[in-house]
C-alpha cells in the first residue's frame, strides 16, 4: 500500500511543483496556495495526499499550518531524495515543467523578500529595547567569539537553539551542526527567524514553536542544547534544566549564555526578566542536579552587567528537582 500512495501521489502536475518548492525551504499551506495561484483548499486536499505518502508532513504555528519535506518517515530518506533528484532532472528535458518551476521558484523569491520585510520591520519596531539591554553587556560580537570558543572545533551533531529569537545562533553555528532545530515560544519571533534562516537548506534547519519547560522532542533527540539569553525569563530554571537534559543525548553537552548575577531591578519590570542573572554556584548546582557535568564558566566582564558562558556534559539520568 505504501509503494501505492507513492505513485499515486507523484501522479500529478500541482504536487510535483509542491514538492519541488519544499526542496527550497519550509512554507505555510496560504504562501504555497499563494505561489501555486490555487484555493487553500485545493492545495491542503494535494498536501494531505503528499503526507498520507510520507513525502511531506505538517506542523502547526499557531493559526498557521507549515509544510516542509518529511524528514525520515521510516526509512524513506533515499526514496525522497530519489524523487528530488529525478525531478530536477526532469527540469533539464521537459522545458514545460521547468518554465512552470521557474515560475513557482519566482514567486517563491517575492515570499521570502517578502518575510524579511517583515522581520526588518520587526526589528525597527523593538530596536530601541534591543539596543537598551545591549549597552549593559559585552559586545554580541566578543559574546558570539567567546561561546564559539567554548563549544570548540568539533561538530555539534543535531542542535537545538531554545529561545532562538531571531535565528541568530542557529545561523552562526549552522556550518558546525548536522542539523539544527530553532525553537521559540513567540510566533513573532519565529517569523524573524525563519527570514535569517531561509538560506540554510530546509533539510538542514527546522523552526519550531514551543516552550523551554516542555519541549516537543523525545529523549535523546539532541547532541547540543544551546540557552542563549533565555534562562533568565524561566520562573524555575531547573524545570528548563531538566527538560534539556531530557532531550540531550548522553554525552551530549549543554552551553548557556546568560547575565551574571546583578541587582537591576528594572529588567524585570521592563524586559520581563524572572531572574536577574545567576551566581556561579547556583548555575553549577542547577547543571548537577540536571544530570550535567559542568566545566569552569568563561566571564565577560566589560559591560555594566557581566556575561557568563557555562558548558556541560550530559552525564546521568536527571532527577527532577526545581528551584
Amino acid at each position: 500500500m505504501r509503494t501505492e500512495a507513492l505513485f499515486r501521489a507523484l501522479a500529478d502536475p500541482t504536487r510535483l511543483r509542491i514538492m519541488r518548492l519544499l526542496g527550497s525551504m519550509e512554507l505555510a499551506v496560504g504562501e504555497i496556495a499563494q505561489v501555486l495561484g490555487q484555493s487553500q483548499p485545493r492545495v491542503s486536499r494535494h498536501i494531505g495526499i503528499l503526507c498520507d505518502a510520507e513525502l511531506a508532513e505538517r506542523r502547526r504555528e499557531g493559526s498557521w499550518i507549515f509544510l516542509r519535506a518529511a524528514s525520515d518517515p521510516q526509512g524513506m530518506a533515499p526514496v525522497r531524495s530519489d524523487i528530488a533528484r529525478l525531478l530536477a532532472r526532469t527540469e533539464t528535458i521537459d522545458p514545460g515543467f521547468a518554465e512552470q518551476c521557474e515560475a513557482d521558484r519566482q514567486k517563491l523569491a517575492e515570499i521570502r523578500a517578502a518575510r524579511e520585510l517583515q522581520a526588518q520591520e520587526y526589528f525597527a519596531e523593538h530596536a530601541h529595547d534591543w539596543d537598551e539591554l545591549r549597552r549593559l553587556h559585552s559586545s554580541d560580537e566578543n559574546v558570539e567569539s567567546a561561546l564559539a570558543e567554548a563549544l570548540g572545533e568539533g561538530r555539534l551533531g543535531r542542535l537545538l537553539d531554545i529561545g532562538t529569537g531571531t535565528g541568530r545562533m542557529a545561523e552562526l553555528f549552522a556550518e558546525k551542526a548536522d542539523h539544527i532545530v530553532a525553537l521559540d515560544k513567540s510566533l513573532a519571533m519565529l517569523r524573524v527567524a525563519r527570514a535569517k534562516l531561509q538560506h540554510i537548506s530546509a533539510d538542514r534547519v527546522e523552526v519550531v514553536q514551543g516552550d523551554f519547560t516542555s519541549l516537543p522532542f523525545s529523549p535523546d533527540s539532541f547532541d547540543t542544547v544551546l540557552f542563549h539569553q533565555v534562562l533568565h525569563f524561566a520562573n524555575s530554571p531547573a524545570a528548563a534544566l531538566y527538560e534539556a537534559a531530557r532531550v540531550t543525548s548522553p554525552g551530549g553537552r549543554i552551553a548557556i549564555v546568560d547575565f551574571a548575577a546583578h541587582q537591576r531591578e528594572e529588567l524585570r519590570e521592563k524586559h520581563a526578566h524572572a531572574r536577574l542573572g545567576f551566581a556561579d554556584g547556583h548555575m553549577r548546582d542547577l547543571l548537577e542536579d540536571a544530570g550535567f557535568e559542568p566545566t569552569a564558566p568563561i566571564s565577560l566582564d566589560d559591560g555594566e552587567i557581566g556575561i557568563k558562558i557555562w558548558v556541560a556534559q550530559r552525564r546521568r539520568a536527571a532527577e527532577r528537582t526545581f528551584a
